[in-house]
C-alpha cells in the first residue's frame, strides 16, 4: 500500500534509538520500563512485565496476539485511552481489519518489522482520534517472546496529546 502524499510529509518511522530524542517523555518511559525487563536478551516476556509497574502507562497499552499457522495478529488487550481515541475496543479482533493510522499498510509494515526484526518500531503520525480531545502524537511498538527466540506478542505503548 502506497501512503497517501499527506501522509509521506507527516510519517516518520524509526528503528533507531535516535527516537528517544524527539518522543514524548512517556514513550522513552516505557521504552525503558521494555529495556530493563530485557535483562541481557533480545526481547523480554510477557511474564516479565509487571502490571503494578506499568500502572501509569496501562491506558495507552495495546497488548497483540502474533499467532501462526496462519499467521495473524489479534487484539489481547486495548487501554482505555486507546479505546477512547478509536471510538470503539477492538479487543479479540484481528489487527488487519481494526488498524488504527492514516495508511494501514504502514502500520502493518510496523508490525512486520518488529516481528521479523525482533526490536522495536517508534511511529510518528499525527493522526485524530475518534475524540475530538485527543490526538496521535507517537506509538512505540515492542516485541515480546516467551522463548527469547520468536516474537509471539507486541506490546505497544501510544501516547496522545490532549487537546
Amino acid at each position: 500500500m502506497t501512503i497517501p502524499s499527506s501522509a509521506k510529509d507527516i510519517y516518520r518511522r524509526s528503528t533507531s534509538l535516535d527516537f528517544l530524542d524527539r518522543c514524548p517523555a512517556p514513550v522513552a518511559a516505557f521504552y525503558r520500563y521494555w529495556e530493563s525487563k530485557r535483562a541481557g536478551r533480545a526481547m523480554p516476556s510477557r511474564a516479565d512485565l509487571d502490571l503494578a509497574e506499568m500502572k501509569v502507562f496501562l491506558s495507552g497499552v495495546v497488548l497483540v496476539d502474533v499467532l501462526r499457522d496462519p499467521f495473524r495478529l489479534v487484539y489481547r488487550v486495548v487501554g482505555t485511552r486507546e479505546v477512547e481515541a478509536r471510538g470503539y475496543d477492538p479487543t479479540g479482533r484481528e489487527v488487519i481489519e481494526h488498524a488504527s493510522g492514516t495508511a494501514h499498510g504502514e502500520v502493518m509494515e510496523n508490525y512486520r518489522l518488529v516481528i521479523e526484526g525482533r526490536s522495536f518500531v517508534y511511529d510518528e503520525e499525527p493522526v485524530e482520534a475518534a475524540s475530538w480531545r485527543i490526538r496521535e502524537s507517537g506509538t512505540l511498538l515492542l516485541p515480546l517472546s516467551r522463548d527469547g527466540e520468536t516474537v509471539d506478542m507486541v506490546i505497544t505503548y501510544v501516547h496522545y496529546d490532549w487537546t
